[in-house]
């Protein structure tokens, strides 16, 4: 059975649509299977994201292993000065995310692409935001966090949504290896959102 972070060609498409409401706007989503947390927003994602999206996170933003979305193009959408790239592994959920960048009129201010965390990716950012996949592992979740570092502006900060049953002491610890700067700024349900500034 693949997971939301594999690539598997051979699982069945499902036409799912959900809708939910964030920071007061209702938003539409297209999703499929074999997709994180395909038929609704996720409990950290939406802390996440009701937690920074109206910060000031800078102008240049990257998604890192966006799924289909929601949390890139909510703080696009937020903020139309902001400039977003959302990046993942699984095509299936980048197929879902350019929908649904294009149903919400993004489409100019986003850049989607696909990217083993950061094989494809050359640029710099004020600020990356991940949910990341767990389930893959700690080789790939703490790649993610050690590659930020080079893909970070002097100044800006990886942020992160992890649950304490997760690992979220841990990971703490070690994003404190990496970074300057490491709070834990909101707490939810067994939700942790860390900022870890260079």
């Amino acid at each position: 059975m693949g997971q939301y972070f594999d690539n598997d060609e051979t699982l069945p498409h499902e036409d799912i649509v959900y809708s939910f409401s964030v920071l007061g706007k209702n938003y539409t989503f297209v999703s499929d299977a074999g997709v994180f947390s395909k038929d609704g927003l996720d409990d950290g994602s939406r802390l996440l994201l009701e937690t920074i999206a109206k910060t000031d996170l800078g102008r240049n933003i990257l998604d890192l292993g966006c799924g289909i979305g929601p949390i890139g193009l909510v703080l696009a959408d937020v903020d139309s000065s902001r400039e977003v790239t959302l990046s993942d592994v699984n095509e299936r959920a980048l197929e879902c995310c350019r929908k649904n960048a294009s149903n919400l009129g993004l489409q100019s201010r986003v850049s989607i692409l696909q990217s083993d965390v950061y094989d494809n990716i050359t640029a710099s950012f004020s600020t990356i935001v991940t949910n990341p996949p767990i389930r893959a592992g700690k080789k790939v979740t703490y790649a993610m966090y050690a590659g930020a570092v080079s893909h970070l502006n002097e100044g800006g900060s990886l942020i992160l949504v992890i649950r304490k049953q997760q690992g979220a002491a841990s990971c703490q610890d070690y994003l404190k290896t990496l970074f300057q700067k490491v709070e834990c700024v909101a707490q939810h349900k067994g939700y942790r959102i860390l900022i870890a500034t260079k």
